[in-house]
Parts: structure tokens; sequence; C-alpha cells
């Protein structure tokens, strides 16, 4: 009994030895050209997942969802701080998504993925090492608009997201951050959102 606890112990010092060779020798490579290994991957992956359905279970998301008033407003936030990495219908992500690892995925199908709190938790608190930012500054109404035009994604065409960037452009934009008003331009007006599809010949 007394060999195999010296025997344990020892292994699981060797154990830390090595872990600790492996961090200050710097054998882990972080740069985001160097994919994960694949059980790395498969590891962060599968954490990505639980910790975010474990945290969206007490969250109940608002009964009107589907109201076209909000899914406006979710264009707008959309259209602000979303597409530039994750792409819209008819609208490519910027060059900056490109090089990020993990790349920023398209939505198209996310809420086939993932509930309607799940995506707000997403969208709220961000995600650790993936380049996703929390938007916890933001009112949650703003995030709840947000999670209603990503429910209307698998469905949207060019045409449609184009129509609703419009009519968000029209209602004013982006205009609140959080319980304040976004920062106004130098004449005094609201952005319009940044980016739409471009016009077909």
């Amino acid at each position: 009994m007394k060999a195999t606890i010296v025997t344990l112990g020892a292994a699981g010092v060797a154990a830390l030895l090595g872990a600790a060779a492996f961090i200050y020798l710097g054998v882990f490579n972080v740069a985001a050209n160097d994919p994960h290994w694949p059980i790395t991957y498969r590891i962060l992956e599968t954490a990505r997942i639980q910790s975010v359905k474990a945290r969206a279970k007490g969250i109940s998301a608002p009964p009107n969802l589907n109201d076209h008033a909000r899914i406006v407003a979710g264009t707008a936030h959309f259209a602000d701080h979303c597409a530039s990495c994750h792409a819209a219908p008819g609208v490519e992500a910027e060059d900056m998504a490109e090089g990020m690892y993990p790349k920023p995925p398209t939505l198209t199908h996310a809420a086939q993925k993932w509930t309607p709190s799940e995506l707000f938790w997403i969208v709220k608190h961000g995600i650790k090492m993936s380049g996703m930012p929390s938007w916890a500054d933001h009112g949650d109404d703003d995030l709840w608009n947000a999670v209603a035009f990503i429910e209307k994604l698998p469905a949207m065409s060019d045409e449609d997201y184009g129509k609703l960037v419009a009519e968000s452009a029209a209602a004013g934009g982006h205009m609140m951050h959080g319980d304040m008003p976004m920062k106004m331009d130098a004449d005094g007006a609201a952005p319009a959102p940044a980016t739409q599809p471009a016009s077909k010949p």
C-alpha cells in the first residue's frame, strides 16, 4: 500500500513538473495562424458549449422576439457591431476576421444551434479566447433585439437584409448604448449602420 502511494505521488510530481516545463519552455504555440491540436480543440469546444448552456438555463426570453420593431432595432445593432466579423446576408466579413483564430463564424444557422436564451448569454458575456467581446455595457433590451434579428437569419435573403438595414437607418440607426445615447457625429446626427449588401447589377 505504501509503495502504491509513493508511486502515485511520484507520478503526480512528475506530471506537475512536465506541465510546468511545457508552459515555461514555450512548447505551446499561441500564434493565431497555428490551429489548436484536434484534442485541444475538442476540449475547448465542449467546455464552451457546456458552459454557455449551463449559465443560460435561468434566462427567460421575452415573448415578443418576433415583433418587427425588435428585428429592425436588432438589425442596427448587428450591422454596427457584428457584421464586420460575422458577415451578413450579402455582406462579407472584413479582412480582420480572416486573421482571427478561431475564425468568427457566420451566424446564418446560429438560431438552430443555440436557444434564444443561450444567444443572449453569448452576446452579453462574450466568449473567452475567441475574440467575441462582451456587450454587457449595452442594455438587455438592446441585446434581445440583436437576438431577435439572429433568430431570423436562417431564412433571410440578401434583399431582406438590405431592406432591414435601410429601415433601421430610417428609424435612427443604433441609437442606444446601454442606457445612454450613442455618440453622435460632428453634425449631431446618429451614425448609420456601417454595412449594407452591395447592390446587384
